[in-house]
């Protein structure tokens, strides 16, 4: 598996990873209707360097990291992760988490920051935790579930 940053050429993969999550409503702060323009605008929306994970070919992965703020909150970065259905468990989100470890010093951030982790998001609370992230708040309530209806975000933060 390699990860390499993104090219116009990679807009149909990253989209076909993106549409069942962002419609299953589950992850992330989407419409879950949102059109297929849409979400590549928001993925590849201005300031974000967006990467994409393959082996031999196939997106497995992709994400982006973007500075969180700007001003004085601009040295912490932000990143959003979305591996294909193919690839769950094959440790695809542990390698681009790593990538974007080693990326953002190198981009001139001091700190990383995820906003908006929905609580019932455990695989990713767990792997973002085993790397050193902190839950440093907790959004009672922030998030409407499909399935199981008001849930809490958490706000995770990790010095670079």
């Amino acid at each position: 598996m390699i990860i390499r940053e993104a090219v116009g050429t990679d807009r149909t993969g990253v989209w076909t990873m993106l549409e069942p999550v962002f419609r299953g409503g589950d992850t992330y702060a989407i419409d879950a209707d949102i059109s297929r323009d849409d979400a590549l605008a928001y993925w590849f929306g201005p300031e974000r360097r967006v990467f994409v994970a393959e082996d031999d070919g196939a997106l497995l992965g992709t994400y982006y990291i973007v500075r969180n703020q700007k001003g004085g909150g601009s040295h912490v970065c932000n990143c959003g992760y979305v591996t294909s259905d193919a690839a769950r468990g094959r440790g695809v989100a542990r390698a681009m988490l790593a990538h974007s470890l080693d990326i953002a010093p190198q981009l001139g951030f001091r700190a990383m920051q995820y906003n908006f982790v929905v609580a019932t998001n455990t695989r990713a609370i767990e792997t973002w935790q085993r790397a050193g992230f902190d839950v440093v708040g907790r959004l009672p309530g922030a998030f409407r579930h499909p399935e199981q209806g008001f849930v809490d975000a958490l706000v995770m933060y990790r010095a670079l």
